[in-house]
């Protein structure tokens, strides 16, 4: 993939890039992390590449060499803290900040989670990351100059991945599928090490959740079909036939009406690309004969399994969701119990009936309904 063209901020620019992009900070600064001393918080990873990018706000990930649990806790906020990785994550004005004691990493076998050790200094901190352009900080305190012990500055500059250390697939393979989002997002290639290293990652070493989580953020970007195409180009996932491009058309599909606002694009670009939901196939080679048929073969399916039909051919199901499937009655259960006909399965068939006859354009009004739900109830009830 060929890189893009870098916006960088200049580093003279970055205190005050800062301060614009995350004003709710200078609340932070202002606590000097209850104590833990000047310079001690610094803002890391995407939060700091995207204000080089120029790209403005990303997730606030946040660093402290001390507690986490009590600089959260002196910014008057509830926090929600996982004490096995020593995080917590606050709210503050609005926003969501995860605030981590800074540590280092050791893997006891690939694949597993981590065995976490507090860190005495952000570099060691740093050192745990998946990538160069991932690992540098801002100190929130001081002259805000940039930390870039693996010069990640440099590989922004020119579009490059490029991991820490040689065994960085190995201890965490999902970082393959991350590399594939970061290199859709940014139009990032792969530095030629990292690319040999990253084709031999084993994906199997990691349980289903943690690979199916990364797959679904990746389903989340922007330009998600391009970064599953380059995880089948690495080797690494086995889409479905054609399922990059049928995954580009469900992206473009869902980005105009009807279909725009039916479903959340990511579990429909994930199916398209990876794998059936159930029936879409055998969906869009029906040609429904009538609006009742449509109705039927639609109605109760999952809405992603619609969406992959209608992309494979279904062009009927435009109709379908426009019109079709919002057509209801004027009379319900209860007029036809009142019309005699007795509780039961007969009511619902006559409804049905009743349905079916104003889909296809044969009935109209509340007392053609009537008519002919009550006729094909008392048929199916043995009621003259």
């Amino acid at each position: 993939m060929v890189g893009m063209a870098m916006t960088m901020k200049p580093i003279d620019d970055l205190a005050a890039a800062l301060d614009d992009a995350y004003p709710e900070l200078a609340k932070v600064r202002a606590k000097e992390a209850r104590g833990a001393g000047k310079g001690a918080v610094y803002l890391v990873g995407g939060a700091v590449r995207d204000l080089l990018l120029g790209r403005g706000r990303a997730d606030i990930d946040l660093v402290v060499i001390g507690d986490a649990a009590e600089l959260a806790a002196g910014l008057g906020a509830d926090p929600v803290e996982h004490e096995r990785f020593a995080t917590a994550k606050v709210k503050l004005d609005g926003h969501e900040i995860d605030i981590a004691t800074a540590r280092t990493e050791r893997y006891e076998a690939p694949g597993a989670l981590p065995d976490v050790e507090p860190a005495t200094c952000i570099e060691d901190d740093l050192s745990r990351r998946d990538f160069t352009i991932n690992s540098m900080a801002l100190p929130l305190a001081g002259d805000g100059g940039l930390i870039d012990p693996h010069d990640g500055l440099a590989d922004l500059e020119a579009g490059l991945l490029r991991v820490l250390h040689s065994g960085s697939f190995q201890d965490d393979p999902t970082r393959a599928l991350r590399a594939a989002r970061y290199a859709a997002r940014f139009g990032f290639t792969l530095e030629p090490e990292t690319e040999g290293l990253l084709r031999k990652a084993d994906l199997k070493t990691v349980s289903l959740d943690r690979r199916d989580a990364e797959l679904r953020r990746l389903a989340a970007e922007p330009r998600a079909p391009q970064g599953f195409a380059l995880l089948a180009e690495w080797g690494l996932i086995e889409p479905r036939s054609g399922g990059v491009q049928l995954a580009q058309e469900v992206a473009a599909l869902l980005t105009s009406p009807p279909w725009r606002d039916f479903v959340a694009p990511p579990p429909a670009i994930l199916a398209a690309a990876l794998g059936p939901v159930g029936g879409e196939e055998d969906l869009a080679r029906l040609s429904p004969a009538s609006p009742s048929a449509a109705v039927e073969a639609a109605s109760g399916r999952n809405p992603v399994e619609l969406v992959l039909a209608r992309v494979l051919g279904a062009e009927w199901l435009d109709r379908y969701l426009i019109e079709w499937r919002s057509v209801s009655l004027e009379i319900d259960g209860a007029d036809l119990i009142e019309a005699g006909i007795a509780e039961g399965p007969a009511v619902g068939r006559g409804l049905d009936e009743a349905l079916r006859q104003k889909l296809d354009g044969a009935v109209e009004g509340r007392e053609q309904e009537l008519r002919v739900a009550v006729l094909a109830a008392g048929e199916s009830d043995g009621v003259a």
